[in-house]
């Protein structure tokens, strides 16, 4: 069953300059990086152009230029991956599920980060010590929810994980993925080594399985949005270290494993331990089904070589 987890196979006609330089797993990471380089420094250069970046623009404006360059360049450096390179129908972003999948995934990430809160409150470590009903939600949504969730799941899941699990399988693929997804928020303010870890681990294995199991992107962003924009403009706590303007305002108290400290609720072994149970509830789904796609390294390279 788990041939049918491959959006994407090397064409059996093939030469093999092109099995190396344009369809092999690697080939493909490299292009899209490229093509994402180039649109996000023009992308970049457009909005500074505009003057949306400067620090007198108003806020909801700033907002969109963010939510631009962190989800333009990166989907449209895959639209013309799959079209050009791939060659294959784009089913994993098709225009009909954007938004019932988005939706299924947006609820999904506001029930599992309030139960993150809920949990955190219990403890005694979350408390809400007013309201702030004009807090500006717009330019969070656009910035942290649809431009982070737009932007990093096409990147992580899209482009990481799903080609690194059709060239080594499903676990190097949900390893990989995580550590990178962990190691690009290290820069984050307020990031530590314990914070890029649950990142990795509690989202990057949970968002991985998630797209092995649903194979959407708009689940995967729906999620990604709602969870942000949940902690920030919700609840009013720090996304990944970002000062957060919610309609709650909070305060966690107890150590740094428990609260997050000032990085956010996602630091939390709180939130670790129940995005672990999700995925670990996932991998059963996917055992279940046999869609677990089995690391086969030998047997790639045999075939790459075995066809001129």
């Amino acid at each position: 069953m788990h041939d049918h987890a491959i959006a994407f196979a090397t064409p059996p006609a093939a030469p093999r300059w092109q099995r190396w330089l344009l369809f092999s797993p690697l080939a493909r990471i490299v292009i899209f990086v490229l093509l994402f380089v180039a649109l996000s420094f023009a992308t970049g250069a457009l909005m500074h152009v505009l003057g949306w970046l400067g620090k007198d623009v108003p806020a909801t404006v700033h907002g969109l230029a963010q939510l631009l360059v962190r989800a333009v360049p990166a989907l449209l450096a895959y639209l013309l991956l799959v079209r050009f390179v791939e060659r294959r129908p784009l089913t994993e972003l098709a225009p009909r599920r954007l938004l019932p999948d988005g939706a299924i995934g947006a609820a999904a990430g506001l029930l599992l980060f309030s139960a993150v809160v809920g949990v955190l409150y219990l403890l005694g470590s979350y408390r809400v010590t007013g309201t702030h009903p004009d807090a500006a939600w717009l330019p969070a949504m656009l910035m942290f929810g649809l431009g982070a969730g737009i932007g990093e799941e096409i990147i992580t899941r899209g482009v990481l994980f799903r080609i690194v699990e059709e060239g080594l399988g499903t676990w190097v693929a949900l390893i990989v993925s995580a550590l990178i997804f962990g190691a690009a928020h290290i820069a984050n303010p307020g990031a530590t080594l314990w914070s890029s870890a649950t990142i990795a681990i509690g989202g990057g294995l949970l968002f991985g399985l998630v797209y092995h199991v649903t194979r959407s992107l708009p689940v995967c962003m729906g999620l990604h949005a709602a969870w942000n924009f949940a902690q920030g403009t919700i609840y009013g706590i720090p996304v990944s270290g970002n000062p957060a303007d919610g309609w709650l305002v909070s305060t966690r108290s107890g150590p740094d494993w428990l609260s997050g400290g000032v990085f956010g609720a996602e630091a939390s072994v709180v939130a670790l331990g129940l995005c672990s149970l999700c995925t670990l509830a996932l991998l059963v789904i996917a055992l279940r089904r046999g869609s677990i796609v089995p690391c086969r390294p030998w047997q790639v390279l045999l075939q790459r070589f075995s066809h001129r």
